[in-house]
């Protein structure tokens, strides 16, 4: 995301920035549902990330390698009426918004987080996601791959993982 408005070929570039939800705790799935439920009922949000560690299905490595792991955190959660599997213990949220109305925005989502969490969390704002395309861009989506993908997904690209299991459109 740029923080400049441009005109070029009809394009125009979004002014936009980064805000960081970090819990001094592990979310748990009914926190973390409750939470995006609420925040994505604000309007000017661009895209949400959610951070943690993974919660793998399988364990890859070890004494246990192949057995299947049964961690009680790992669950679909439903936002905004879609099932979303928790695939990480979610220890942040990035969220990216539009800058137009940013001061209400951070005050709104400090509003929600009191509400919700009983404990304390830091929220900052900046860039927090990459703003341009990477190597590992390339290496997922290939040559000249900027007109045919969703300007959101630039940065957010894990060469090895499929798509459809880490991104989630959420409307």
């Amino acid at each position: 995301m740029s923080t400049e408005v441009k005109e070029t070929d009809n394009i125009e570039v979004i002014k936009a920035t980064d805000v960081k939800i970090f819990p001094d705790r592990i979310l748990k799935p009914a926190t973390t549902e409750t939470l995006l439920n609420q925040i994505l009922a604000l309007d000017g949000i661009l895209r949400v990330l959610i951070n943690g560690d993974s919660l793998p299905d399988v364990a890859m490595y070890g004494p246990a390698k192949g057995t299947k792991v049964n961690h009680t955190d790992r669950k679909t959660i439903n936002v905004k009426g879609n099932d979303v599997p928790l695939r990480v213990s979610v220890g942040e949220i990035i969220l990216t918004v539009n800058l137009d109305n940013l001061e209400d925005f951070v005050e709104e989502v400090n509003e929600i987080l009191d509400q919700t969490l009983n404990f304390g969390y830091d929220l900052k704002v900046g860039i927090f996601t990459k703003t341009h395309t990477s190597v590992s861009d390339y290496m997922k989506y290939g040559k000249d791959f900027e007109d045919r993908i969703d300007s959101r997904l630039i940065g957010l690209v894990d060469p090895s993982a499929k798509s459809t299991d880490t991104i989630r459109y959420i409307r």
